[in-house]
């Protein structure tokens, strides 16, 4: 078995993470500092998981123990909120005393497995052959795969059948952006409003924006192709036609579907994580996945953590670790996953079956998870937060007031730069001049000042573009 050095990358990367990795979870376990600090002995084991909302009582801790207890140890759970938890791993690995098991969102594994914290699936001996190789990929790195997905969430299409049955639209009907895009007219035409979606301009917009810019076969690596512009046009058409709220710009994925819990949309684009309020809903809805431009299904982007294994000096822990990873990841494990975090879907036909055998309704959940993608595949790994960055700044619905320096457009102005020279920005920005500077995001020390500085002094507007004012260094 391979080992690995970790202190150096570990050291230059951990500062990217704080500024390139969103949250997922919220809170805090306030036992971390002291879980951490303590040294595992042979019959306790370390895990690390970003579910501070499930306290030592609950189902989801309880089973953790249970796998343990099979396995023959005594587990020691600590809960972080995701982005904590990804530094806190990192600094681990650094100072030598890094978890047994860390459950990571699923685009921060191949940033940690490039500093060679964590073991590889071959390294620990685990079978990976049912897995569904689209979500095992999010976890690959030059073709060796680190960690297994304990489920897997993504985007679809929810519906008011209510609305849509009154204006005449079949939802089977939706095959493509032009089938939808009629939908969209005949409900709106009805007197009801055609779909919410997230434009935010954070990894929530970038998200929602994906199954778009995959479905009409845009490459990450080229924001600027004809495919990433259509996809962009195809967003502002539907502003610009009425068939979508300006409030897009602003909607983060809970206020989107706090927008279509009102009733008032045929349409409501968001993730299984909502499957259980749609059942509550006070009018009917269905789920149809996304369509790609002219036809077939679009691949979303997978959500959901891998239960992956740090390196460890002492690597006859190894084989205890491999059985609390199995435990947890068996067809049952996966079901019990699924109705834990309601839900996300088994990453194995297994599983699935199981799951359906319980929850018929989920099909189309699963039909969506199987054709979908992890944003940091197709071999871009650490690439990727990089790279969705600059999604936010091409992804840009024009025409608006809303000319922040953060939705400031790069594609979807080609051709069109007088336009949105003349549209107003609002307060605090103005139209830039060609090669300025514009910041990101607000600055709140001396070392991220220095860092993004020294990184957008590369970084340059069109001519016509909205920006902020010189960055401000903190007093």
């Amino acid at each position: 078995m391979k080992k690995r050095s970790v202190a150096p990358a570990v050291i230059t990367i951990a500062a990217a993470l704080s500024m390139t990795l969103a949250a997922c979870s919220s809170g805090n376990s306030g036992s971390a500092a002291e879980s951490s600090s303590k040294a595992a002995s042979s019959d306790t084991y370390t895990w690390w998981d970003p579910y501070p909302q499930h306290d030592a009582d609950s189902a989801w801790a309880q089973r953790v123990q249970k796998c343990g207890t099979e396995a023959g140890v005594t587990i020691n759970r600590t809960a972080y909120d995701t982005t904590q938890l990804t530094n806190q791993a990192l600094l681990a690995a650094q100072d030598g005393n890094a978890p047994d098991i860390i459950l990571l969102d699923n685009p921060a594994v191949s940033t940690l497995a490039e500093t060679g914290m964590l073991l590889s699936n071959d390294d620990l001996g685990l079978d990976t052959s049912d897995i569904d190789e689209n979500l095992l990929a999010a976890g690959e790195v030059d073709g060796t795969t680190y960690g297994i997905p304990i489920g897997a969430n993504t985007l679809a299409l929810y519906y008011n059948k209510d609305i849509l049955d009154a204006a005449g639209v079949d939802p089977s009907t939706i095959t493509s952006w032009a089938t939808l895009t009629d939908a969209l007219a005949k409900v709106t035409a009805a007197g009801h409003k055609g779909i919410t979606f997230a434009a935010i301009g954070t990894e929530e917009g970038s998200f929602e924006f994906l199954p778009w810019f995959w479905g009409a076969g845009a490459d990450l690596t080229k924001l600027d192709s004809d495919q990433a512009v259509a996809t962009l046009s195809l967003w502002k058409d539907w502003v610009d036609k009425g068939y979508a709220p300006n409030t897009v710009l602003q909607n983060s994925q809970n206020t989107t579907w706090e927008e279509f819990l009102t009733g008032d949309f045929g349409f409501g684009l968001n993730g299984t994580w909502q499957v259980n309020s749609a059942a509550d809903a006070d009018f009917t809805t269905g789920v149809i996945e996304i369509p790609g431009e002219n036809s077939g299904v679009a691949p979303a982007p997978t959500g959901g953590e891998f239960i992956t294994t740090p390196v460890q000096s002492d690597t006859s822990r190894y084989t205890t670790t491999k059985k609390i990873v199995e435990c947890m990841t068996s067809t049952d494990g996966q079901v019990e996953t699924a109705d834990t975090f309601a839900y996300y879907i088994p990453p194995t036909e297994a599983g699935q079956t199981a799951l359906l055998k319980e929850h018929p309704e989920l099909q189309t959940w699963v039909d969506a998870v199987k054709s979908a993608k992890g944003r940091t595949s197709d071999g871009l790994g650490t690439d990727y937060p990089k790279i969705s960055e600059q999604h936010f700044h091409s992804k840009k619905l024009t025409g608006g007031r809303h000319c922040s320096a953060q939705e400031a457009p790069r594609t979807i102005l080609a051709g069109n730069e007088e336009t949105h020279r003349r549209t107003p920005c609002r307060p605090g920005f103005h139209h830039a001049t060609a090669g300025v500077p514009h910041s990101l995001l607000p600055i709140s020390s001396d070392t991220e000042y220095r860092s993004q500085h020294a990184r957008l002094q590369h970084a340059s507007l069109r001519p016509g573009e909205c920006r902020m004012g010189r960055i401000p260094k903190p007093s």
